[in-house]
C-alpha cells in the first residue's frame, strides 16, 4: 500500500485550514486518514504550523512520500532535514501571545478611579443666554435671505 503525507483541508471557503494526515494515496483529500500528524493554518499571520515531529520522521522512515505542500512545510519545521541529515532551518515565526483583556479593562478602570476630573463634561455646557444669541443671529439671517 502506497502512503502519502497530505493535507486534508477543513473551514469555510476562504478561511481553510489544513490537517497534515499520513493517508492512503488512493483515498480522496478529504477521505479517510490513518493518523493525523500536525496542522496547517495558513490565514494567520504568521501561519500557524505545528507538527508532531516523532511520528512524521516515523512516517518518512517507513517510505511514506509527502506531497509537495506538506515537504515545503516539513522543511520549515526542519523534520525533512533531520531525515535526510541535513543542517537545521531558522526556528519558525511564531504570534505573540495575546495580551489579557481582562487585566488591560482593570488598569484602565483604575486609571479612571484615579483621575480627579471624574463626573466633569469633556466640552463646557451651553447656557441658555448664548443658545438665544444663536436663535437670533438664525433669524436674522434667514430673514436676510427671503427680503434679498
Amino acid at each position: 500500500m502506497a502512503v502519502k503525507i497530505k493535507l486534508k483541508r477543513l473551514g469555510k471557503i476562504r478561511s481553510p485550514h489544513y490537517r497534515i494526515v499520513v493517508a492512503d494515496s488512493r483515498t480522496r483529500r478529504d477521505g479517510r486518514a490513518i493518523e493525523e500528524i500536525g496542522l496547517y493554518h495558513p490565514v494567520q499571520n504568521p501561519s500557524r504550523i505545528e507538527v508532531d515531529s516523532e511520528r512524521a520522521q516515523y512516517w518518512l522512515s517507513v517510505g511514506a512520500q509527502p506531497t509537495e505542500p506538506v515537504l515545503a512545510i516539513l522543511k520549515l519545521t526542519g523534520d525533512w532535514q533531520k531525515l535526510k541529515g541535513l543542517p537545521a532551518p531558522a526556528p519558525l515565526l511564531v504570534a505573540e501571545p495575546k495580551a489579557d483583556k481582562r487585566a488591560a479593562f482593570d488598569a484602565f478602570a483604575k486609571g479612571l478611579e484615579s483621575d480627579e476630573s471624574k463626573g466633569e463634561a469633556i466640552t463646557p455646557k451651553a447656557k441658555k443666554a448664548d443658545k438665544k444669541a444663536d436663535e437670533a443671529a438664525e433669524a436674522e439671517s434667514t430673514s436676510e435671505s427671503t427680503e434679498a
